[in-house]
């Protein structure tokens, strides 16, 4: 299976500046088809009491019934398969707008849409398509996304479920583990990914369809969770389970290309619910401390609640400014290699919003601690965002970390001089020094996420000829160059979407929110100059130690 496309960052980094993805239309979004679904969403929602849900621990049968009569089980899969054909940055519009209210309700049709069905969708056959395709749209089939392992969590490469093809070559004999499966127990069905050849983890995996009624396939009991209560989150056993051989999806040996390549969109997912709750949490703070009074004056007329309103306004911002133009790469080519963008648009997203939910319930006072105001149930529910998908602490190292690896094979094919050619050329090349807005504030924005390019490079640089092979083990470092490298991508993101929506005449508030999101870009350049020689980290490197003895 080949890549067919390199994302916008993947190509910059490699010294080429594609206008024609970063100044592109972002991809149209039929908004009064997006506000027609949502509202009966809504409609739908509204006679459910979240508590009362959560007290349960589970969606009943007539409102899963209501969202598949809805269609909501098949809004990214086309007509033809009896789905609704929401384009990729409709569906995420969707999520964005559903998430605002209760995060473990959507979590469902997002784990089967996002992930769980996306292999087929992407990946599979004509067959497979008509077989599979019709009844995750009707909600008959719901889907779950079956990766995560016990022993070996976010390390795709070393799973230790296995498939062995039988002797006679018509299925493979499927056996081994599964945990943390979304959808456990609402699904019919499942993408299952396992090694091929054991004798050699992560060079030949495979990813399978596999029906919750086949012999040998056990569903555990649903795990309790700190949030997300309705949700079904479980461990899987597979035990000698027969899976046809037209149920591998794409060839032997493609499942880690698969897998990564649906990462993309539920990180994307995430990246949009996160958008859609510090949206809604910064209208909630801008009514609460507008009706919250404390001596004498309402609470927004106070700097330290203006500063918290404020961060969630650019925050929610840039988040949803990432995704879409993420997005917008997909809808061109739904291979793109992406996985730098849709990292940072995950990592941003999450952390971004955890601060944002944070900061909703301070601002509501003693009233946010209570189980009767939302505030209390979005932390919990939301928590566990920042871990699944990809950690935060994987995502804060994980970008810079491929481009090392990418790198570090070129740079074994050549001599030393080469090598030292090589490297001046990575670092000195800077193709977005030439980019134009046409507008003083936009201009202004993209210079500073060119000065974020020229440091990340020469961080790279270093990274080389300071660490060599090791570098993979300097996470203080790797982390460095992923914030300059979201730093870029935000601003970038927020011009091209406000070029593409406004083309010339910009509203004073969104060249409000560009100017904050260019000095944070700023600060984070200050705090990367200053970590470089960091007292503080080789203080931690000497206490660490001195735990440890």
């Amino acid at each position: 299976m080949q890549q067919t496309a390199q994302g916008f960052l993947e190509h910059l980094y490699s010294g080429i500046l594609r206008d024609d993805l970063c100044f592109a239309d972002f991809a149209y979004i039929d908004e009064a088809k997006v506000r027609a679904f949502v509202d009966r969403y809504h409609e739908i929602v509204r006679q459910y009491s979240p508590l009362e849900l959560e007290e349960k621990g589970a969606i009943p049968e007539d409102m899963l019934q209501a969202f598949a009569d809805l269609g909501m089980f098949g809004m990214t899969i086309d007509p033809e398969y009896g789905g609704l054909g929401f384009s990729v940055s409709e569906y995420l519009r969707v999520v964005e707008e559903m998430s605002r209210t209760d995060l473990a309700v959507v979590l469902i049709p997002l784990a089967h849409l996002s992930i769980g069905v996306k292999g087929i969708l992407l990946f599979g056959d004509e067959a497979q398509k008509r077989k599979y395709l019709p009844k995750a749209a009707r909600g008959e089939m719901i889907f779950a996304y079956c990766l995560t392992e016990p022993e070996h969590g976010s390390d795709a490469q070393h799973l230790t479920t296995e498939a062995r093809r039988s002797d006679d070559g018509t299925h493979y004999v499927l056996n081994g583990s599964k945990t943390y499966i979304t959808n456990g127990n609402y699904a019919g069905g499942f993408t299952v990914f396992a090694q091929l050849d054991p004798q050699n983890p992560g060079k030949k995996i495979g990813a399978f369809i596999v029906e919750r009624d086949w012999d040998g396939v056990n569903v555990g009991k649903d795990m309790p969770k700190m949030g997300l209560k309705v949700s079904s989150t479980t461990p899987i056993r597979f035990k000698n389970v027969k899976v046809p051989k037209e149920n591998l999806i794409g060839e032997e040996g493609d499942g880690f290309k698969i897998a990564m390549n649906i990462l993309n969109y539920g990180r994307l997912g995430l990246g949009a619910a996160s958008a859609g709750l510090m949206s809604q949490s910064a209208r909630d703070m801008e009514e609460r401390s507008s009706s919250r009074i404390q001596f004498g004056v309402p609470i927004r007329d106070f700097e330290l609640v203006q500063e918290k309103m404020v961060r969630t306004a650019a925050h929610a911002f840039a988040a949803r400014n990432i995704t879409f133009f993420t997005a917008n790469l997909l809808e061109r080519d739904s291979l793109a290699n992406v996985a730098i963008e849709s990292s940072h648009a995950k990592l941003y997203g999450t952390d971004r919003c955890w601060d944002a939910l944070y900061d909703a319930l301070q601002i509501a006072g003693g009233a946010g601690y209570l189980r009767t105001l939302p505030y209390e149930k979005r932390m919990r529910d939301f928590r566990v965002t920042t871990i699944f998908e990809g950690t935060s602490e994987i995502h804060s190292i994980y970008p810079p970390l491929t481009l090392f690896r990418k790198y570090g094979e070129e740079l074994a094919k050549r001599g030393s001089v080469g090598k030292l050619l090589y490297l001046l050329r990575l670092s000195r090349v800077n193709p977005l020094k030439r980019l134009r807005a046409g507008h003083p504030n936009l201009d202004r924005a993209l210079q500073v996420a060119a000065r974020s390019e020229s440091m990340f490079r020469g961080l790279l640089r270093d990274g080389f000829t300071r660490y060599g092979k090791k570098v993979v083990q300097q996470q203080f470092h790797l982390r460095r160059m992923t914030r300059l490298s979201m730093s870029l991508l935000w601003l970038v993101a927020s011009v091209a979407s406000m070029k593409s929506r406004f083309g010339g005449e910009y509203p004073e508030e969104e060249l409000a929110l560009l100017e904050y999101l260019t000095e944070e870009a700023v600060a984070v350049q200050r705090q990367v100059s200053e970590e470089r020689q960091s007292p503080l980290e080789r203080a931690h490197r000497k206490l660490f130690e001195s735990m440890n003895r």
